[in-house]
């Protein structure tokens, strides 16, 4: 990324969605004859704006609870391992708070946080003030990093917070070899909000975008909310943007793309980010939702497997639709992954009772994971690991469940099949 446009990027990487309460809740897995007890802190977004990425987290925690039921072998110590959970409730007011009490009231060796930069960047910043290892995931990782304060061209002010995700690049990479594969006049029309992802996107995305040919059409950053579109849409139609792109909130896509197809504005690729990853955002828009073109960072054919329940994408998903009735869930996969990761850190660090020790272990760790390897010290920058996001389509199923998500393409990790290949949306 140009450093114009990832700087531009970081002053607008920040918080502000405000949601609903929920109690966290712990449970205190495994036996150990010497008394040695680990206690790992996990916050993600269960109620409030972002909870859809907070859905399937329980499932995982019982997945995980139950794999340390006999506890854990360190070091020659046989470890229990005590999991407690909070719910961020989509704020990072709350997010701190709820790691202030992980880390003051419960005494965690460990924090693992996931989901937006509204739950992950609180929870890491109260975790690198207290000198606790913290572990996060899924927030574009130049938002954690930059909007965390460190500046690029320079050490990492960071010891013991570590990250591993996608990022503005991925996300290029992704449109770029994805949007070709529907022949198209390379006019984007974007539907940008004025809030922290929207107004990063629009200067970070947007110059790559135009860098790989794309013309941008924007009619201006809207307020989160915003219950008419008609000068946004007339705006399209009358450049003909043939490809439309957003990163909006759930409800304000519903509204917008409900008076888009009113008024006539049928794009050929349709393009949704931020919505649109579960199943549940588009089933809600009924036939507008189908072949919507959206991103995915985990899903059942992935060719990988968990080191902690030694289950295949293919089994977690298919576990997860058995134990709730629910179709697979993009977030099993990297909540999943925190625990591989964070056991690999462990078992690597010769006491894993020493805070200091465990960041330093993790700040090189490589390991598997339930979405693919993860290896700290290769870059892009100290402190994160970037990790792949691919391009696909909801389209119609015969099957069990409405809707499918087919992998379309996958530059940015050849070893996910491909499934098919875009389909216009009109």
């Amino acid at each position: 990324m140009p450093a114009a446009s990832r700087r531009a990027f970081l002053r607008q990487a920040g918080a502000g969605l405000a949601g609903l309460a929920l109690a966290g809740c712990s449970s205190g897995l495994g036996n150990s004859p010497g008394g040695d007890k680990l206690t790992i802190g996990f916050v993600s977004p269960r109620t409030g704006s972002t909870a859809g990425f907070g859905e399937p987290d329980g499932y995982v925690l019982d997945l995980v609870r139950k794999a340390f039921a006999n506890g854990l072998q360190l070091g020659g110590k046989n470890y229990a391992v005590e999991i407690v959970d909070k719910d961020s409730q989509s704020n990072p007011q709350r997010s701190a708070q709820v790691t202030n009490d992980l880390i003051n009231s419960n005494g965690v060796d460990l924090v693992l946080a996931t989901s937006t930069p509204e739950t992950v960047n609180p929870a890491s910043d109260a975790c690198e003030a207290a000198g606790v290892p913290c572990i996060s995931t899924n927030t574009p990782w130049e938002a954690w990093y930059f909007g965390r304060g460190a500046k690029e061209g320079q050490s990492s002010p960071f010891k013991f917070t570590y990250h591993f995700s996608f990022g503005v690049e991925q996300f290029h990479k992704t449109y770029a070899t994805l949007w070709p594969q529907v022949p198209t006049n390379k006019k984007v029309g974007v539907m940008w909000p004025n809030d922290a992802d929207g107004n990063a996107i629009r200067q970070s995305l947007g110059p790559l975008l135009t860098q790989s040919g794309y013309t941008i059409v924007d009619p201006g950053a809207y307020t989160d909310g915003t219950n008419d579109y008609t000068s946004q849409i007339a705006r399209f139609k009358a450049e003909n943007c043939e490809i439309f792109n957003t990163f909006p909130i759930p409800p304000d896509f519903a509204t917008f793309w409900q008076q888009a197809a009113q008024q006539g504005y049928k794009p050929k690729i349709a393009q949704i980010a931020k919505t649109g990853l579960f199943a549940s955002q588009v089933e809600a828009l009924g036939p507008l939702g189908i072949n919507l073109a959206g991103g995915t960072y985990w899903a059942p054919t992935w060719p990988y497997k968990s080191s902690v329940t030694n289950l295949t994408a293919q089994q977690l998903g298919d576990g997860y639709t058995a134990a709730t009735g629910k179709q697979w869930n993009q977030q099993l996969g990297p909540s999943m992954a925190l625990f591989d990761v964070a056991v690999a850190a462990l078992k690597a660090t010769p006491n894993p009772k020493d805070k200091a020790g465990l960041a330093k272990t993790t700040s090189t760790l490589k390991t598997d994971s339930s979405i693919g390897p993860v290896a700290w010290g290769t870059g892009p920058v100290p402190n994160v690991v970037a990790t792949p996001i691919v391009g696909g389509q909801w389209i119609s199923s015969a099957g069990r469940f409405p809707l499918e998500f087919v992998i379309c393409e996958n530059s940015t990790d050849p070893n996910v099949p491909v499934a098919a290949k875009l389909i216009p949306y009109s």
